[in-house]
């Protein structure tokens, strides 16, 4: 499939994704139309906001099922889709003490609301919506959530936090972070300790991660395949920060097979 236009929402509330290099690197890379748009939470309307407050997780051990939201949910999704800026108030997973107390998303459900929203999704063009929302998608193999950076198919849902927190940090440092949390110490001893080694808030390498993670999406909806097993390659999903960084900031290109599908897009 050919793409013609890509249409990406924006998210204003994370200055580091510099949207204008992102278009840049788009129109390098593909000869579809770049649109951008608003950040999409903000259009909603206030029966759209309960629909939204629905696809919330709040306990990671169980598989989503409809609910009704309580009206504290459906408030701060109010403040949130007004103000995202705000999402960086609520309790990060390193600081919680319990994982319900941080606000999460079923990934999918988000994206059915999504395309719900959107009604005029065509094959020829892809919807990308970038979010500081933390999207995670249920695992059979473990019965548990986790944390996805990335929701492929059309409409797309790319999360800066799901980038910050779905690929895992090196041993090293959560046994670092527990010695000092033994100690009476905060998690930010080790983060110092181990600094650059992964991706925090309001990293200046973010937007040139973002630009590995759209072509995951774009290739997912080209090929039918998002992922590369090659580390040497940025489709390379990436479950630890030191391959995330390594594929994408290090190497920063396609590997052979996926450089002559791209080719064969422009």
């Amino acid at each position: 499939m050919k793409l013609k236009k890509i249409i990406i929402y924006d998210e204003p509330s994370i200055p580091e994704i510099k949207i204008s290099n992102l278009v840049n690197f788009l129109k390098d890379s593909f000869s579809a139309n770049i649109i951008i748009k608003n950040n999409f939470f903000q259009e909603l309307d206030e029966s759209e906001i309960n629909l939204l407050s629905k696809t919330r997780i709040f306990d990671i051990y169980k598989k989503y099922s409809m609910y009704e939201p309580k009206q504290k949910s459906i408030m701060l999704e109010k403040e949130l889709c007004k103000n995202s800026s705000l999402m960086e108030n609520t309790i990060k997973i390193e600081d919680a003490k319990n994982i319900s107390d941080v606000v999460m998303y079923d990934g999918f459900e988000m994206q059915k609301f999504i395309r719900e929203q959107i009604k005029s999704t065509t094959n020829d063009t892809l919807h990308i919506i970038f979010t500081n929302r933390l999207t995670c998608t249920f695992d059979e193999s473990d019965s548990r959530y986790h944390g996805r950076a990335v929701i492929c198919a059309n409409p797309a849902i790319l999360s800066t936090t799901g980038i910050i927190e779905a690929p895992a940090k090196s041993k090293e440092f959560y046994i670092q972070a527990m010695a000092n949390k033994s100690q009476g110490l905060d998690i930010n001893n080790a983060k110092a300790m181990h600094k650059g080694e992964f991706l925090e808030y309001h990293d200046s390498r973010l937007s040139k991660i973002m630009e590995g993670y759209i072509l995951q999406i774009i290739f997912y909806n080209i090929t039918g395949e998002s992922f590369c097993e090659c580390l040497d390659c940025r489709l390379n999903n990436a479950h630890w920060q030191r391959d995330l960084l390594y594929s994408q900031i290090e190497v920063s290109k396609l590997c052979k097979k996926h450089q002559k599908i791209l080719d064969m897009q422009k």
